[in-house]
Protein backbone atom coordinates (compact mmCIF):
# COMPACT_ATOMS: atom_id res chain seq x y z
CA UNK A 1 0.00 0.00 0.00
CA UNK A 2 1.25 3.26 -0.33
CA UNK A 3 2.09 5.40 2.50
CA UNK A 4 1.71 9.03 2.22
CA UNK A 5 2.93 11.81 4.43
CA UNK A 6 1.48 15.27 4.72
CA UNK A 7 3.05 18.43 5.37
CA UNK A 8 0.89 20.88 6.70
CA UNK A 9 -1.75 18.03 7.35
CA UNK A 10 -3.77 19.68 9.51
CA UNK A 11 -4.26 23.41 7.49
CA UNK A 12 -7.47 23.96 5.47
CA UNK A 13 -6.29 21.75 2.00
CA UNK A 14 -3.49 19.66 4.02
CA UNK A 15 -6.60 18.41 5.98
CA UNK A 16 -8.76 18.16 3.18
CA UNK A 17 -6.60 15.75 0.96
CA UNK A 18 -5.52 13.97 3.88
CA UNK A 19 -9.67 13.30 4.31
CA UNK A 20 -9.75 12.20 0.99
CA UNK A 21 -6.44 10.07 0.76
CA UNK A 22 -7.23 8.31 3.96
CA UNK A 23 -9.43 5.79 2.99
CA UNK A 24 -7.48 4.44 0.35
CA UNK A 25 -4.40 4.54 1.45
CA UNK A 26 -1.85 4.57 4.85
CA UNK A 27 -1.83 8.50 5.38
CA UNK A 28 -0.16 10.80 8.16
CA UNK A 29 0.37 14.46 8.45
CA UNK A 30 2.20 17.00 10.41
CA UNK A 31 0.42 20.05 12.61
CA UNK A 32 1.67 22.72 14.61
CA UNK A 33 -0.39 25.68 15.98
CA UNK A 34 -3.75 23.26 15.48
CA UNK A 35 -3.06 21.50 18.78
CA UNK A 36 -6.67 19.65 18.69
CA UNK A 37 -4.76 17.11 16.33
CA UNK A 38 -2.51 15.68 19.00
CA UNK A 39 -4.13 13.29 20.00
CA UNK A 40 -4.60 11.72 16.43
CA UNK A 41 -1.64 9.20 16.15
CA UNK A 42 -1.65 9.78 12.62
CA UNK A 43 -0.30 13.06 13.03
CA UNK A 44 3.30 14.59 14.25
CA UNK A 45 4.37 17.80 15.66
CA UNK A 46 6.34 19.40 13.31
CA UNK A 47 7.72 23.03 14.06
CA UNK A 48 9.04 24.24 10.54
CA UNK A 49 11.98 26.11 12.40
CA UNK A 50 13.91 23.43 13.47
CA UNK A 51 13.75 21.68 9.79
CA UNK A 52 13.53 18.29 10.82
CA UNK A 53 13.39 15.20 8.92
CA UNK A 54 13.01 12.88 11.82
CA UNK A 55 9.44 12.35 10.57
CA UNK A 56 10.59 10.95 7.62
CA UNK A 57 12.74 8.73 8.72
CA UNK A 58 9.71 7.89 11.24
CA UNK A 59 7.38 7.31 9.04
CA UNK A 60 9.17 5.58 5.33
CA UNK A 61 6.07 7.44 3.24
CA UNK A 62 6.54 6.34 -0.17
CA UNK A 63 4.68 9.71 -1.18
CA UNK A 64 5.04 12.97 0.53
CA UNK A 65 2.84 16.33 0.15
CA UNK A 66 3.93 19.48 0.62
CA UNK A 67 1.24 21.70 1.88
CA UNK A 68 3.18 23.83 4.14
CA UNK A 69 2.16 27.45 5.29
CA UNK A 70 4.98 29.69 7.48
CA UNK A 71 8.13 31.62 7.09
CA UNK A 72 9.66 31.63 3.47
CA UNK A 73 13.13 31.59 4.31
CA UNK A 74 12.45 28.46 6.86
CA UNK A 75 9.87 26.81 4.28
CA UNK A 76 12.94 26.92 2.10
CA UNK A 77 15.74 25.65 3.57
CA UNK A 78 13.24 22.86 4.58
CA UNK A 79 12.29 22.03 1.36
CA UNK A 80 15.93 21.87 0.16
CA UNK A 81 16.53 19.56 2.65
CA UNK A 82 13.77 17.49 1.64
CA UNK A 83 13.86 17.82 -2.08
CA UNK A 84 17.41 15.91 -1.46
CA UNK A 85 16.16 13.17 0.83
CA UNK A 86 13.24 12.58 -1.85
CA UNK A 87 16.01 12.71 -4.45
CA UNK A 88 17.73 10.31 -2.66
CA UNK A 89 15.75 7.54 -1.35
CA UNK A 90 13.22 8.04 -3.92
CA UNK A 91 10.45 8.81 -2.16
CA UNK A 92 7.64 10.68 -4.44
CA UNK A 93 7.06 14.40 -4.11
CA UNK A 94 4.16 16.42 -4.91
CA UNK A 95 4.89 20.22 -3.85
CA UNK A 96 1.80 22.41 -4.23
CA UNK A 97 2.44 25.66 -5.55
CA UNK A 98 0.55 28.62 -7.09
CA UNK A 99 -0.70 30.57 -9.71
CA UNK A 100 1.51 33.65 -8.47
CA UNK A 101 4.66 32.31 -10.13
CA UNK A 102 3.49 33.57 -13.09
CA UNK A 103 2.01 36.75 -11.52
CA UNK A 104 4.12 39.48 -13.77
CA UNK A 105 3.03 37.54 -17.15
CA UNK A 106 -0.41 40.21 -17.61
CA UNK A 107 -1.61 39.45 -21.17
CA UNK A 108 -3.20 35.94 -20.93
CA UNK A 109 -3.68 32.49 -18.88
CA UNK A 110 -0.54 30.28 -18.06
CA UNK A 111 0.27 26.93 -19.31
CA UNK A 112 2.49 24.28 -17.51
CA UNK A 113 5.49 24.77 -19.57
CA UNK A 114 5.17 28.70 -19.61
CA UNK A 115 8.28 30.23 -17.96
CA UNK A 116 8.04 30.86 -14.33
CA UNK A 117 8.35 34.80 -13.87
CA UNK A 118 7.18 37.01 -10.57
CA UNK A 119 7.81 40.11 -9.03
CA UNK A 120 5.87 38.97 -5.65
CA UNK A 121 7.90 37.73 -2.42
CA UNK A 122 5.48 34.66 -2.88
CA UNK A 123 5.63 33.89 -6.46
CA UNK A 124 9.44 34.22 -6.30
CA UNK A 125 9.42 31.73 -3.30
CA UNK A 126 7.36 29.44 -4.39
CA UNK A 127 9.47 29.66 -7.82
CA UNK A 128 13.04 28.89 -5.83
CA UNK A 129 11.20 25.67 -4.67
CA UNK A 130 9.88 24.42 -7.95
CA UNK A 131 13.14 25.22 -9.45
CA UNK A 132 15.27 22.71 -6.94
CA UNK A 133 12.41 20.19 -7.83
CA UNK A 134 13.20 20.53 -11.49
CA UNK A 135 16.84 19.28 -10.83
CA UNK A 136 15.72 15.99 -9.00
CA UNK A 137 17.86 13.77 -10.69
CA UNK A 138 14.92 10.77 -9.94
CA UNK A 139 12.11 12.74 -11.81
CA UNK A 140 9.64 11.40 -9.27
CA UNK A 141 7.72 14.16 -8.58
CA UNK A 142 4.76 16.54 -9.26
CA UNK A 143 4.46 20.40 -8.81
CA UNK A 144 1.18 21.17 -8.64
CA UNK A 145 -0.15 24.52 -9.28
CA UNK A 146 -3.29 26.31 -8.06
CA UNK A 147 -4.91 29.44 -8.43
CA UNK A 148 -7.03 30.92 -5.16
CA UNK A 149 -9.37 28.36 -3.23
CA UNK A 150 -12.38 29.37 -2.02
CA UNK A 151 -14.97 26.83 -0.69
CA UNK A 152 -17.59 26.57 1.92
CA UNK A 153 -16.03 27.29 5.47
CA UNK A 154 -12.42 27.88 3.62
CA UNK A 155 -9.99 30.88 4.86
CA UNK A 156 -10.70 32.81 2.01
CA UNK A 157 -14.82 32.81 3.05
CA UNK A 158 -14.42 33.37 6.75
CA UNK A 159 -12.15 35.93 6.27
CA UNK A 160 -14.90 37.87 3.70
CA UNK A 161 -17.18 37.49 6.92
CA UNK A 162 -15.25 38.21 9.37
CA UNK A 163 -14.10 41.48 7.28
CA UNK A 164 -18.03 42.08 6.74
CA UNK A 165 -18.67 41.77 10.94
CA UNK A 166 -15.69 43.71 11.82
CA UNK A 167 -16.53 46.73 9.18
CA UNK A 168 -13.17 46.20 7.37
CA UNK A 169 -13.29 46.90 3.64
CA UNK A 170 -12.38 43.71 1.56
CA UNK A 171 -10.07 44.42 -1.96
CA UNK A 172 -11.16 43.36 -4.59
CA UNK A 173 -9.25 44.16 -8.07
CA UNK A 174 -11.68 45.03 -10.87
CA UNK A 175 -8.86 44.75 -13.71
CA UNK A 176 -7.57 41.27 -12.75
CA UNK A 177 -9.26 38.20 -14.04
CA UNK A 178 -8.55 34.71 -12.68
CA UNK A 179 -9.77 31.26 -12.48
CA UNK A 180 -11.05 29.71 -9.05
CA UNK A 181 -10.40 26.11 -7.17
CA UNK A 182 -11.90 24.29 -4.72
CA UNK A 183 -10.32 22.17 -2.12
CA UNK A 184 -12.48 19.51 -2.26
CA UNK A 185 -11.89 19.21 -6.15
CA UNK A 186 -8.08 19.43 -5.91
CA UNK A 187 -8.01 16.74 -3.01
CA UNK A 188 -10.16 14.13 -5.69
CA UNK A 189 -7.90 15.80 -8.40
CA UNK A 190 -4.68 14.78 -6.14
CA UNK A 191 -6.12 11.00 -5.61
CA UNK A 192 -6.88 10.57 -9.41
CA UNK A 193 -2.85 11.72 -10.17
CA UNK A 194 -1.68 9.30 -7.65
CA UNK A 195 -3.65 6.32 -8.87
CA UNK A 196 -2.56 7.07 -12.10
CA UNK A 197 0.85 7.42 -11.20
CA UNK A 198 1.16 10.80 -12.92
CA UNK A 199 4.04 13.00 -12.83
CA UNK A 200 5.65 16.45 -14.02
CA UNK A 201 4.03 20.19 -13.26
CA UNK A 202 0.26 20.19 -13.15
CA UNK A 203 -2.13 22.55 -12.81
CA UNK A 204 -5.55 23.13 -11.79
CA UNK A 205 -8.12 25.67 -11.43
CA UNK A 206 -11.99 26.33 -13.25
CA UNK A 207 -11.85 25.61 -16.95
CA UNK A 208 -13.30 29.04 -17.25
CA UNK A 209 -12.42 32.96 -15.95
CA UNK A 210 -13.96 35.45 -14.17
CA UNK A 211 -13.21 38.79 -12.97
CA UNK A 212 -12.13 39.05 -9.37
CA UNK A 213 -14.61 41.56 -8.42
CA UNK A 214 -17.38 40.07 -10.06
CA UNK A 215 -16.88 36.79 -8.29
CA UNK A 216 -15.82 38.34 -5.27
CA UNK A 217 -19.65 40.14 -5.25
CA UNK A 218 -21.33 36.61 -6.41
CA UNK A 219 -19.59 35.12 -3.02
CA UNK A 220 -21.11 38.71 -1.05
CA UNK A 221 -24.45 38.23 -2.39
CA UNK A 222 -24.59 34.29 -1.47
CA UNK A 223 -23.62 34.61 1.52
CA UNK A 224 -26.51 37.51 1.95
CA UNK A 225 -24.04 39.55 3.85
CA UNK A 226 -25.82 43.15 4.15
CA UNK A 227 -22.72 45.63 5.30
CA UNK A 228 -20.31 45.31 3.60
CA UNK A 229 -16.88 47.98 2.32
CA UNK A 230 -14.65 47.28 -0.58
CA UNK A 231 -11.57 48.75 -1.72
CA UNK A 232 -10.72 48.86 -5.18
CA UNK A 233 -7.24 48.21 -5.93
CA UNK A 234 -6.20 48.86 -9.63
CA UNK A 235 -2.96 47.70 -10.44
CA UNK A 236 -2.80 48.97 -13.95
CA UNK A 237 -5.20 50.68 -16.19
CA UNK A 238 -5.68 47.58 -18.10
CA UNK A 239 -6.94 44.05 -17.95
CA UNK A 240 -4.37 41.49 -16.25
CA UNK A 241 -4.90 37.81 -15.94
CA UNK A 242 -3.44 35.46 -13.14
CA UNK A 243 -5.02 32.45 -14.24
CA UNK A 244 -3.92 28.67 -14.99
CA UNK A 245 -4.90 26.17 -17.72
CA UNK A 246 -3.62 22.73 -18.45
CA UNK A 247 -2.44 21.49 -22.18
CA UNK A 248 -1.89 17.95 -20.32
CA UNK A 249 -5.66 16.85 -20.43
CA UNK A 250 -5.56 14.53 -17.36
CA UNK A 251 -8.89 14.77 -15.55
CA UNK A 252 -11.88 13.05 -16.74
CA UNK A 253 -15.11 15.46 -16.91
CA UNK A 254 -16.20 14.74 -13.25
CA UNK A 255 -12.85 16.32 -12.36
CA UNK A 256 -13.66 19.35 -14.52
CA UNK A 257 -15.46 22.53 -13.51
CA UNK A 258 -16.84 25.46 -13.52
CA UNK A 259 -15.75 28.67 -11.16
CA UNK A 260 -19.52 28.94 -10.56
CA UNK A 261 -19.53 25.61 -8.71
CA UNK A 262 -17.11 27.32 -6.35
CA UNK A 263 -20.34 29.21 -5.48
CA UNK A 264 -22.18 26.61 -3.57
CA UNK A 265 -21.33 27.39 -0.32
Amino acid sequence: MIKVLIFGGSGYLGNTIFKELSPFYDVYGTFYKKLNFKKNKRFFYFPLEKNSLKIVEKVKPTLIISSLKGDFNDQVIFHNKLIDLCDKKCIKLLFISSSNVFDSFTNYPSYEYDKTFSESVFGRFKISIENKILRMKSKNWIILRSPMIFDKNSPRIKDIINKSKESIAIEIFPNLIVNINSAKIFAKQIHYIISRNISGIIHHGSNDLVNHDEYIFSIVKKLKLKTIKYKYVYTTNENRYLALFSNRDIFPSHLQFSYSKTLKI
